[in-house]
């Protein structure tokens, strides 16, 4: 199971290195720095702050190759069997917000299936993770934009775990341009294809398979609310993942399955320097309230406690925001 759908994987991966190039191709690209002084830290450990390393990876980007590397284990966080005996199917786990959403589901007692397109190396890091915390891990690559992808992942995390409680759609796409003529239809249908159908493709494939008491988390994006003018086509889809999710949980709570979304900020995760230019990244964050990105180990909470029985059983249909203060 684990190879069988590596080859699709892999071409979409080609074809997101393609749009890459033409994107930067076509924008000449420059950033001024809109934030100044130093932000007292907020979290539990010091986190990074801009300016970063000039980093520009190639799409999909691997988590190996950031600096400073993405924090995910975070080791102050103790779990309490939020999610014991469950098992839970997560797109994009290979690395950032699916890697720590892997890792804490993994802590709270949840077996993990890694769904992923085709970062193996991360993918496995991901994996033994999860295991190191005590739980089952399964590795599944391919392109969650294929339906027979979707039916497959399921069917494999039900044949490896005899269970499935929690559907977790965080794989995704965005490609920076400057204007919209910029958007190429190559572009825009491989943000469309990954970010909606990829998310309805597993949604379709994964409810009939929840129970009472299950729930769908879909992650969305401060774009989706606010919209940016560098990702017309990702704020579009990110915004249609907000209606999906409202939409979709008034179509499920009569089985007893609760469906949220969490809407991050600016993330340091490997989507970002695979997407924008190195001088765009240096800043990477700057101009929040915090002057930084959040660390994904900072959003993962967000998504244990809405699929948490004990902790969100009257919460459906609701767009969290973590976006770092307005």
């Amino acid at each position: 199971m684990a190879n069988s759908f590596e080859p699709s994987g892999e071409s979409v991966a080609r074809k997101a290195r393609a749009i890459q190039d033409e994107a930067e191709r076509r924008e000449p690209r420059s950033f001024k720095d809109k934030a100044g002084g130093e932000q007292p830290q907020t979290g539990a450990r010091p986190y990074p702050v801009p300016p970063f390393p000039q980093e520009r990876l190639e799409k999909p980007g691997l988590e190996g190759d950031v600096d400073p590397a993405p924090m995910w284990e975070a080791p102050h966080y103790r779990g309490s069997g939020k999610l014991e005996g469950m098992s839970a199917l997560i797109t994009g786990a290979d690395s950032g917000i699916g890697r720590a959403v892997a890792v804490l589901f993994a802590r709270e007692g949840c077996d993990v299936a890694i769904a992923y397109l085709e970062e193996h190396e991360d993918a496995t890091v991901t994996q033994a993770a999860v295991q190191a915390e005590g739980r089952k891990a399964i590795l599944l690559p391919g392109d969650v934009a294929d339906p027979a992808y979707a039916e497959a992942a399921v069917k494999a995390t039900l044949e490896a775990f005899g269970r499935l409680d929690v559907l977790v759609n965080n794989a995704a796409f965005q490609q920076h341009v400057a204007d919209i003529a910029d958007i190429t239809y190559e572009q825009f249908d491989r943000t469309l294809k990954t970010n909606l159908y990829g998310y309805f493709n597993m949604a379709q494939a994964a409810a009939p398979h929840i129970g009472p008491g299950g729930s769908i988390l879909n992650c969305g994006s401060v774009t989706g609310i606010e919209g940016s003018k560098g990702l017309i086509d990702y704020s579009m889809t990110k915004g249609g993942v907000h209606a999906f999710t409202r939409a979709l949980s008034g179509s499920l709570i009569k089985k007893g399955i609760r469906v949220n979304a969490v809407a991050p900020g600016p993330v340091w995760t490997p989507l970002n320097p695979a997407d924008q230019s190195a001088e765009k990244i240096a800043k990477f964050g700057a101009d929040t309230p915090m002057k930084r990105p959040a660390q994904p180990e900072e959003i993962a909470p967000a998504f244990v406690f809405l699929a948490s029985p004990q902790t969100a059983s009257y919460i459906t249909g609701e767009v969290l925001p973590v976006i770092g203060g307005y």
